[in-house]
């Protein structure tokens, strides 16, 4: 192999990792965001009425 193959597989290398390294950033905001709108939203859906019950389900999942 000769430098400049060496060098286009480094960036193709990096490039990849980048895009890897973006995809986990994205799903950590996620789920930061997720437990943050869970936290902040728990006493106002604590003091909201219970509008459906189990029973009301058509379809059960187990």
């Amino acid at each position: 192999m000769n430098i400049d193959a060496e060098v286009r597989d480094i960036k193709k290398y990096v490039i990849e990792i980048s895009r890897k390294m973006d995809e986990l950033l994205y799903d950590r905001e996620i789920t930061a965001i997720m437990k943050l709108s869970e936290t902040s939203l728990y006493k106002f859906f604590e003091d909201e009425p219970i509008l459906y019950k189990i029973e009301d389900l058509k379809v059960r999942y187990k």
